[in-house]
């Protein structure tokens, strides 16, 4: 058998750690994750760059779990007045729409509201949750009891870009912290950054090249175990002489099964294939999909620790946080004061219709527009707390920009619930 090495993430170079600072902004010293370095010091105003808004500063400690004592917290039957007046938010194509709301602003009295809770369609980038359970589980699995070492272990391995990543045209943020350069591009081959880096640029970004690299490295952690990481050449030469079967069967078990462990029923919710051309074609998947009301119960199950655990569950939710901009649901100006926890995917395409100008958001043929979202409102002491999963597929409409007026709607008519 060849010999596997680690391979560890060269030094870099970060200002010291400041007690209490905002984790978007100085969480680098804690995560390795180098674009939040040129984050910080566009806020501070030392380079240009665009400032976070009030909502996005929160402390490392305060961005935490909420429902930690109530682990038995199920979703709570719909509530038919609660269900009339979010219905009544959608407009005239309701039925084009699946929606699932939990309101915990009231801890004692939560409500729910559902609207074709079980429809599927596919995920698009929201699927990428679903990624990011599988790299956690895998890693809970090799260490789990060893938190230092799971840190470690996203922190210090180099991740390559091989051709896994091909192709996608989503642009991440590469930055210098030696030479104080901002490159924005999408992921190229030879690549390098930490799997810390790698999850930001598939959360953050959405970077699919990015998404198919974290599908990868799940599988060689769920493969080695503590062995991980292994070298280039290994697994290169691990995706080249293993059989398609065993391949996907490894798949399966590396990022579907977790979701099965967690409480996730997987005939609602799946991620079955990688997210790029080449990644499908090494690795054979399966359909994705996903329901308003199972990605709800993520929703539910990440507040809880219940997504792998704790200490997974936290980093998870650290990354959504730290998302690199707000857009779509999460841009609403009524959640600027919010801390929102979110993410999006958008699938569309058109067909010849005359008179129709084919545009992006805008699909005659599919309009798929899916958000998840945690919101605090305000940040840091929130009045308003509340979980909301969106599907929809309203055809020839700007999807992102409906998504962002729902997000208003949605939580105006919960400020009024709760007398603000």
């Amino acid at each position: 058998m060849k010999r596997f090495v680690a391979i560890l993430l060269p030094l870099l170079v970060f200002v010291p750690a400041l007690p209490a600072a905002a984790y978007p902004l100085y969480g680098s010293e804690e995560s390795g994750i180098r674009r939040l370095e040129e984050a910080r010091l566009a806020q501070d105003g030392v380079i240009e760059g665009r400032k976070k808004i009030s909502g996005e500063l929160l402390s490392l400690e305060q961005v935490d779990l909420r429902l930690i004592g109530r682990k038995d917290l199920e979703l709570p039957p719909a509530d038919p007045a609660f269900t009339r007046e979010i219905v009544g938010l959608l407009g005239a194509e309701a039925n084009r729409y699946g929606i699932a709301v939990l309101d915990l602003s009231d801890p004692a009295n939560p409500r729910y509201a559902e609207h074709n809770g079980f429809v599927a369609q596919n995920p698009g980038s929201v699927g990428k949750i679903m990624v990011g359970t599988g790299l956690f589980q895998a890693l809970a699995e090799a260490y789990p009891t060893d938190l230092e070492k799971r840190r470690a272990v996203l922190r210090e391995t180099v991740v390559t870009a091989d051709d896994f990543i091909v192709s996608d045209s989503h642009t991440v943020r590469l930055w210098d912290p030696a030479t104080r350069v901002l490159t924005r591009r999408p992921l190229q081959l030879g690549d390098r950054g930490s799997l810390y880096e790698w999850l930001d640029w598939m959360l953050s970004a959405s970077s699919n090249a990015a998404a198919a690299t974290v599908q990868k490295q799940a599988m060689l952690l769920k493969q080695f175990g503590t062995a991980y990481p292994v070298s280039d050449e290994a697994g290169i030469a691990f995706f080249k002489e293993t059989k398609k079967d065993a391949l996907r069967d490894l798949h399966v078990a590396a990022l579907i099964d977790p979701l099965t462990r967690n409480g996730i029923d997987t005939t609602r919710l799946r991620q079955g294939s990688l997210f790029t051309h080449t990644g499908k074609a090494k690795v054979p998947g399966t359909s994705s999909y996903a329901t308003s009301r199972e990605l709800l119960v993520w929703l539910l199950r990440l507040e809880q620790g219940r997504i792998v655990d704790e200490f997974s569950s936290r980093e998870i939710k650290r990354l959504l946080y730290m998302t690199e901009r707000r857009i779509r649901y999460a841009s609403s100006p009524a959640l600027h004061e919010a801390a929102v926890y979110f993410k999006s995917g958008s699938l569309y395409s058109c067909q010849p219709e005359e008179g129709f100008t084919c545009k992006k958001y805008h699909g005659n043929k599919v309009n798929y527009m899916n958000s998840v979202a945690i919101v605090e409102s305000p940040a840091g002491s929130p009045r308003l707390y509340y979980m909301v999963a969106l599907l929809s597929n309203v055809l020839r409409k700007n999807s992102a920009v409906d998504h962002q007026t729902l997000a208003t709607r949605i939580h105006r008519l919960l400020e009024k619930h709760h007398g603000e």
